[in-house]
């Protein structure tokens, strides 16, 4: 196995050369677990904190965005690909703006909001890292952060379950997408280290149930700021 291939500048550039065929996969509800399960899952969690203001973090073709939008609440859509970006500005109203994760890390967005989300953006180590040390800074009091990513139970496949790069891949989608993005994996305890280090409170772990195979589609969780 090549540790060469294991960066976040393979993920950026991965991302960079498949924004055109997952736009089309996602509007087209050709991705099953998101039609049937994950996208009304993280809606729903969203919704059930009653946010007024929210940004969406690696927001891709912003259809979370346009979503939350729809009922009412101001939103910031945030992606370091630029041609995701302009296909969410294409699709509809909404404040979008590029930035790397490594960006929204060292910089202020000149607000703070209810809810700063990730719904499957977080692919790497050092850069997820980042963006979990900045969340406390982009909340109000009280404010959340939710993150929904594979299930790592679901995820580990065949490989030993603790963190560590893993080799991407497109199994399951269409033969317009190449260079699948290497991710690194982590622990259900991992994760809520990331949480717990960074000062929130975890206040919620949801693991959305897949409909047809009655296995775990993904798992969310919430994250919540004391006062």
């Amino acid at each position: 196995m090549n540790t060469e291939l294991f960066t976040e500048a393979k993920i950026i550039e991965s991302w960079r050369k498949n924004t055109l065929p997952w736009t089309v996969a996602v509007r087209k509800n050709r991705i099953e677990s998101r039609k049937l399960i994950t996208n009304q899952a993280i809606v729903d969690t969203i919704l059930d904190r009653s946010p007024r203001s929210v940004i969406d973090i690696g927001c891709g073709e912003g259809w979370l965005v346009h979503e939350l939008a729809v009922n009412g609440i101001d939103v910031i859509g945030l992606d370091g690909a630029a041609a995701f970006i302009e296909a969410a500005q294409h699709a509809g109203v909404g404040d979008f703006r590029v930035m790397s994760y490594e960006d929204i890390a060292y910089q202020k967005l000149g607000a703070t909001v209810d809810i700063a989300v990730c719904n499957f953006s977080l692919f790497g180590k050092d850069s997820v890292e980042g963006i979990f040390k900045k969340a406390p800074s982009l909340l109000n009091s009280r404010g959340s952060l939710i993150v929904q990513t594979l299930h790592p139970i679901i995820s580990c496949g065949d490989l030993p379950y603790r963190d560590g790069w893993r080799e991407g891949s497109w199994a399951g989608f269409s033969c317009d997408f190449s260079d699948p993005a290497p991710w690194y994996f982590r622990t259900i305890e991992s994760w809520i280290s990331l949480f717990v280090a960074n000062g929130f409170r975890l206040s919620a772990v949801r693991e959305p149930i897949h409909p047809t195979n009655q296995r775990p589609a993904s798992i969310i969780f919430v994250g919540e700021m004391p006062d």
